[in-house]
């Protein structure tokens, strides 16, 4: 509220002195919340719930630091980082073959790439890993001529196994990821490329694909993510990944349950490693689409320090 008080002694039509009286403030008073508060405490009330009901178990949680860093788990370790590099490898190299397959004015290529992808996507992972393993019931031999002529068995190896299985079939997701990804490039994008005289495949690598990498990587990212951990149904073809090696190691420890809450501690571990990484990928590839990039948690770690030891009312 404003008050205006007027002190003249002379003519009204003279100067005027003029005091101005500060609003009043407003007293704001928040709103209360009380489902915020009692949500709260029955999330809280499960959580303790849980923790004291497996802290009561029969289980020997030693047994997890102690063979955290055993020479079979760390090989488990290994052996799942390698297959899940590998085959998300190949499944990117041949998505986006089949991707520009699709894409193709050619029906004969486009049709392929259409039954690939309804092939593999259509069937269980479990049960391609397990036709790899037994299709030496076809093909007996393996006869390339003078370069390689092997039995089915001896040449059908479990990594090699694991490596087909979860590679082919991450192929036809990957495929329509960058199909997508390709397909939100505008057309006038190619267009104009073309129209400088860029050849198609020059057109692909150096306009549409960089364009298309911020739609195509954060999916990937999370194909990644779930590879780490479908790369544990390769035990069905006796690959040792983790998930193997800590049943190796129950079957002499007779910590069963134990090894299991050891696997899934490790791949946690390895799924936020990933997570971190897929963060400042997709980081980079956002430089195009945004005028500011958001900060780091590490950025922000920083700028919360040093606010800390910022006076107030001041600058440091």
């Amino acid at each position: 509220m404003t008050v205006d008080i007027h002190k003249s002694d002379g003519p009204q039509d003279g100067p005027r002195d003029v005091t101005r009286v500060a609003p009043e403030s407003i007293k704001a008073i928040p709103v209360r919340h009380y489902g915020r508060y009692v949500s709260a405490v029955v999330a809280i009330g499960v959580l303790v719930a849980l923790v004291y009901a497996f802290a009561q178990g029969d289980v020997n949680w030693d047994a997890v630091p102690d063979y955290f860093f055993d020479s079979q788990i760390l090989t488990g370790v290994k052996n799942t980082v390698v297959i899940t590099v590998l085959a998300m490898l190949l499944g990117v190299v041949l998505g986006i073959v089949l991707a520009v397959m699709r894409l193709s004015k050619n029906p004969v290529t486009s049709a392929i790439a259409w039954f690939y992808i309804w092939f593999f996507r259509g069937t269980p992972v479990y049960v391609q890993l397990l036709v790899w393993f037994n299709l030496g019931i076809v093909f007996e031999y393996i006869n390339l001529g003078p370069i390689y002529k092997d039995e089915w068995s001896s040449f059908m190896t479990p990594f090699l196994c694991a490596l087909l299985g979860l590679g082919l079939n991450e192929a036809a997701y990957m495929a329509e990821i960058c199909r997508a990804g390709l397909q939100s490039v505008d057309e006038g994008q190619t267009e104009a490329a073309h129209a400088l005289g860029m050849s198609h495949g020059r057109t692909l690598r150096r306009i549409v694909v960089p364009q298309a990498m911020r739609v195509i990587v954060p999916p990937t990212g999370n194909e990644v993510i779930n590879m780490l951990k479908t790369s544990s149904l390769a035990v069905a073809v006796q690959y040792t990944e983790l998930l193997r090696a800590t049943q190796n190691v129950s079957q002499t420890s007779g910590a069963t349950v134990e090894m299991l809450f050891l696997a899934a501690v490790w791949y946690m571990i390895l799924t936020s490693v990933l997570s971190i990484g897929q963060y400042y990928l997709e980081r980079y590839y956002a430089r195009g689409s945004s005028r500011s990039l958001p900060p780091t948690p590490f950025q922000r770690i920083r700028v919360n320090l040093l606010s800390l030891g910022r006076p107030k009312g001041g600058v440091a």
